[in-house]
């Protein structure tokens, strides 16, 4: 028989062990991963540089939490459509210009290859974080509605790689040149004959000749997608020091994520930029010193001040259009006017 300090000792271990089980946690059900899908303006050789890096660096920082499927130029929407896409969120992530893939902004014009807007790479960031385009471009899209805009950087300049050789400006008339909707309708007051057509087509399409070139990256890409193996030239002039592109988001994609994710985002977003920093502008470099296939030419400085000054009208032309765009081109000429006075190493003189 038990007695009865036994008995409570005994039962008072049986409740416990009883009330243990019935308060353990329930077993975890594996939580699926939020997946994003996301098209880059570049393709497949060149989107391997400019936007997987981003997308490799998060899905793995991410750590089963969120993952995004990389899709390059035109593989589900053309690039035209890129933006409609995502503020119908059949794309929930881009990297594009805003020029490009037509955004209905007025900021839209900016975006790719602005004639002159630009001298260098790191131009970029700075006009954005120094010279409040960031804000300009955040509203504009607040405006539109269904996409957020993100962050802006830098990238390559916009020179000219050709069939024919050019050392002068009237060696440009009549060129039928694959470049962005804006710098085309810029270089059509030179003769150029602007030509769109998908990304993926360009290098054919020097080959078949409905095309002369390219008026649409600096050296770097050339050799990368392999322009510089249809083409023989490559023109030292540029009409723009750096290309503008901005990552985008569907407004309430970005909406629903949790703030840890956002912010790890932004920063595998940023460190992108630093690594296409040093990509383009090493390549640049390198290439125009040792590269063996394009063959450099050069319009004397001289003349080439025709394009620069036929900019200048361009910009007054553009700003007249708009306030918002009057504010940009303010912001533009402000920041050419301080690097043009700082002399060497932000210009020539």
């Amino acid at each position: 028989m038990f007695s009865r300090r036994k008995f409570l000792t005994k039962a008072g271990a049986a409740g416990a062990a009883a009330a243990g089980t019935a308060l353990a946690a329930p077993p975890v059900i594996a939580q699926e991963p939020i997946r994003w899908r996301m098209q880059t303006y570049a393709g497949a050789t060149l989107g391997q540089y400019v936007t997987q890096p981003f997308v490799d660096a998060f899905n793995k920082a991410a750590n089963g939490e969120m993952e995004i499927e990389l899709f390059f130029a035109d593989q589900i929407v053309p690039t035209g459509e890129l933006f409609r896409a995502m503020q119908a969120g059949t794309i929930d992530a881009v990297h594009s210009d805003d020029d490009s893939m037509a955004a209905p902004v007025e900021v839209g014009i900016f975006g790719g290859y602005f004639p002159f807007a630009t001298k260098s790479i790191l131009d970029v960031p700075v006009l954005f974080q120094q010279y409040g385009l960031a804000d300009i471009w955040r509203e504009a899209y607040a405006k539109a509605g269904g996409v957020v805009w993100l962050s802006a950087a830098g990238q390559d300049p916009c020179n000219f790689n050709t069939k024919k050789e050019v050392t002068s400006l009237d060696d440009l008339s009549g060129l039928k040149l694959y470049t962005f909707p804006t710098a085309g309708r810029f270089l059509a007051n030179f003769g150029v004959v602007p030509v769109s057509i998908p990304y993926e087509d360009a290098e054919v399409a020097v080959q078949t000749g409905e095309l002369d070139g390219m008026a649409w990256s600096g050296i770097t890409e050339d050799y990368t997608v392999g322009w510089a193996d249809v083409t023989d030239y490559f023109l030292t002039n540029n009409i723009s020091g750096a290309w503008i592109g901005s990552w985008f988001a569907n407004e309430q994609k970005w909406a629903d994520l949790p703030e840890h994710l956002k912010q790890l985002y932004m920063s595998c977003m940023e460190a992108s930029h630093t690594y296409r920093n040093q990509w383009y502008w090493g390549g640049e470099a390198k290439l125009r010193a040792s590269g063996e296939k394009l063959q450099l030419r050069s319009v004397p400085a001289a003349e080439w001040k025709q394009v620069e000054d036929a900019a200048v009208k361009f910009w007054d032309e553009i700003a007249a259009e708009s306030e918002t765009k009057a504010k940009v081109i303010e912001i533009f000429k402000a920041y050419n006017g301080v690097i043009n006075n700082a002399g060497f190493p932000y210009s020539e003189s």
